[in-house]
């Protein structure tokens, strides 16, 4: 039996379940076996009357070949923009030394970005910025 789930996933989840299942072209059958969930769980994860464990949420990511992120979130709800995505898997390509140093940068900049909403200012309000 599945224990107590603690926490709310987005309104969602059971249409993106569904949608991951057709995609990866399973019955509700074959990824309950997949995911070692009875297939009512997934049933009722799909019509949302149920919200599954994290153990269960991670189990189902697996079956599907997909994130957790993939799995909870739709498409474009969390993570980073396009942009900043492909900026990201170029920097997972340089050397340590060069990401050690990408690094700092982003952390002084994330640093700076949060004094300022503390002091109630903007970098575009500041002078010399």
């Amino acid at each position: 039996m599945e224990s107590e789930t603690i926490w709310f996933l987005p309104m969602h989840f059971p249409t993106r379940l569904i949608q991951l299942r057709k995609a990866a072209d399973l019955t509700q059958q074959t990824l309950a076996d997949t995911a070692s969930v009875h297939v009512n769980q997934i049933r009722r994860y799909e019509t949302g009357t149920v919200q599954p464990t994290l153990e269960a949420l991670i189990r189902l990511a697996q079956a599907l070949h997909v994130s957790l992120d993939d799995l909870v979130f739709a498409e474009g709800e969390r993570g980073p923009s396009d942009d900043l995505r492909l900026r990201f898997e170029a920097i997972s390509h340089m050397p340590e030394a060069e990401k050690s140093v990408i690094k700092a940068l982003l952390d002084g900049m994330i640093l700076k970005y949060q004094a300022s909403r503390i002091m109630g200012t903007s970098s575009n309000n500041q002078a010399g910025s």
